[in-house]
């Protein structure tokens, strides 16, 4: 990857050296940081006269080489200063708490206002809304996009940023032009490159972060990460991971719980781990714990389904969604264990 001794190349410089590289059948990907950008090679970049003749331009720093297969997400590489931030919130101070419906219901948008004025009080930082909903069967309620209105009235109402999930290119459209401050990507679709890089691209440069589920079917921590490489190589780095179970399953649980994964992410990449305990586990009353095991690992924060009224909610949310009072908990226990564990941990 290419570092300017400026925050960002000019266009006639970036012209440059996309000249340069091309003679040498390579481009270049600019990658949007909050504070300068990165321009990384795409293709064999292992010639050394290409390299000698950009790093010969005054306006160039150096070339950094990676033999990582995930240049970018190395915790070498110069995106390791990257800090990623979800609607203006910076990942880092204190765990950040994500918390809101699984299925937003459209008969019912009252349900969504009200769990989103709680979990704000209660310290929340963002909220969650399923608007569509990738389903087992096809018989099952698959969401709807008037639900999109109902999460933008909720982000009014409180100034939460807010996340969702997209499946195709179609959703991602409409989530972009709805100025939604975080995709979601979903467990189903964690290997859908083809989807990973439209949304790295088409995010790119916009301030919306992304949120790359792991695959319940993902096996080495290798290929979790490669997964989140596609999205930032085409442009967008304000990605975070989020363990939310695996398989095989574990009896009483509804996955396996992969929290533990933490330390190990970390150890190789410097995007923040945020941890789903609703799925990983799948009933509320096993949900505080596995937020405190997380907060215990290293992770940056959380992503908890939380209802007003859970028994009257839809899609997950009477089996796994936890009431706002106990979220005011675990929100509180959370910072505590954060706090601890970052004297080990180096988070803060």
């Amino acid at each position: 990857m290419i570092i300017s001794k400026e925050n960002k190349l000019t266009v006639k410089q970036l012209h440059k050296v996309e000249s340069i590289v091309g003679e040498f059948d390579c481009s270049i990907q600019v990658i949007y940081g909050a504070h300068r950008n990165i321009y990384a090679i795409i293709g064999d970049e292992r010639s050394e006269l290409m390299v000698n003749r950009i790093e010969g331009l005054t306006y160039i720093d150096r070339v950094d080489r990676m033999e990582s297969v995930y240049k970018l997400m190395d915790v070498r590489s110069e995106l390791a200063g990257h800090r990623s931030s979800l609607g203006g919130v910076k990942v880092g101070e204190e765990p950040l708490i994500i918390a809101g419906h699984c299925t937003i219901d459209p008969k019912n948008p009252g349900y969504l206002y009200e769990t989103a004025a709680a979990i704000k009080e209660a310290g929340a930082h963002a909220l969650r809304g399923g608007v569509w909903k990738p389903r087992t069967t096809p018989h099952s309620y698959q969401g709807d996009t008037k639900t999109l209105d109902t999460l933008l009235e909720a982000k009014a109402r409180t100034g939460l940023p807010v996340v969702t999930e997209v499946m195709d290119e179609e959703q991602i459209g409409i989530a972009l032009e709805a100025n939604i401050d975080m995709i979601q990507i979903g467990t189903r679709n964690a290997l859908n490159y083809s989807l990973l890089k439209q949304v790295g691209k088409r995010t790119a440069g916009t301030g919306t972060a992304v949120l790359l589920k792991r695959g319940r079917h993902m096996g080495p921590i290798d290929e979790y990460i490669a997964a989140g490489e596609y999205i930032v190589s085409k442009g967008n780095p304000n990605l975070f991971f989020c363990p939310r179970g695996t398989l095989p399953g574990l009896d009483g649980y509804r996955n396996h719980p992969d929290e533990s994964i933490t330390p190990l992410l970390k150890q190789k990449t410097w995007a923040p781990v945020i941890v789903d305990p609703s799925h990983s586990v799948g009933r509320s009353m096993y949900v505080p714990a596995c937020c405190l095991a997380s907060m215990a690992y290293g992770a940056d924060g959380l992503i908890i389904e939380t209802h007003i009224d859970p028994a009257r909610g839809i899609g997950d949310d009477p089996v796994q969604s936890v009431t706002p009072e106990i979220l005011q908990r675990i929100i509180k226990d959370a910072r505590t264990i954060w706090n601890l564990s970052s004297r080990y941990t180096g988070s803060s």
